[in-house]
């Protein structure tokens, strides 16, 4: 049976080693990156990688560039390992897509459970097998196929301006996560976030009128108050 790889990703070689090495003990095969850049290019070179340990305060790209990258193309677990323990950064880590959270320092045993109830949790939620089946993504009556770009809802395809398509696409790649104005907007203008609210509203209100039944009583998107919008995946 092929081992499980698993990406961990520090600037303190040290502490990569160690991970490692508890890892490897505990039967998984192990790449090794040390800041965000490496940490992309790892899993763009190696495509069967299923969870991804990773440092938030690292040169290069932080771990929380890295992260929202990630979830541009994956859907697989990512763990923070961070120094910082504050509730403000574990939050933010988790809205941004993290799936889990762990301060240093940590306990070996737990992180080893952490990990390998994280796969556990992707393989049996099907996530793997939906990842690499097919390039369209249906969430309840909705149809998105990310390689020609189009919409449809209830089978009848609909019409979307480019950022419209964006917006939809990170949705539908993340159906149930909540996304801020700010990472909606930083996601698809690929632009630093700046008083964006609105601009990220008014987007958000031309596409409910595209795919809502009720625009004013939506189905799909929904508004997260104090937090975001998210796409609802329980239909």
């Amino acid at each position: 049976m092929e081992k499980i790889q698993v990406l961990v990703t520090d600037d303190d070689r040290d502490i990569v080693k160690a991970i490692a090495k508890l890892l490897e003990l505990e039967g998984y095969s192990v790449i090794k990156a040390y800041d965000g850049l490496e940490a992309l290019e790892a899993l763009a070179e190696n495509p069967e990688i299923k969870l991804v340990i990773i440092d938030i305060m690292m040169p290069n790209l932080d771990g929380l560039s890295a992260i929202m990258k990630i979830r541009e193309k994956r859907n697989i677990p990512v763990l923070v390992l961070s120094a910082k323990s504050e509730e403000s950064d574990k939050v933010l880590g988790l809205s941004i897509g993290a799936d889990d959270y762990i301060t240093k320092p940590y306990s070996p045993s737990e992180l080893a459970a952490r990990v390998k109830s994280s796969i556990r949790r992707y393989t049996s939620l099907g996530s793997e097998s939906a990842e690499s089946k097919t390039d369209v993504i249906t969430v309840g009556g909705l149809e998105y196929d990310i390689n020609e770009k189009t919409l449809s809802v209830d089978g009848e395809p609909v019409r979307l301006t480019a950022k419209e398509l964006k917006i939809i696409e990170l949705f539908m790649k993340n159906p149930g996560r909540v996304f801020s104005a700010e990472q909606i907007y930083t996601n698809v203008w690929n632009e630093e976030a700046f008083a964006v609210e609105n601009t990220v509203m008014v987007h958000i209100r031309h596409l409910r009128e595209k795919i809502e039944i009720n625009p004013k009583n939506p189905k799909y998107i929904k508004v997260v108050w104090g937090v975001g919008y998210k796409l609802e995946k329980n239909h």
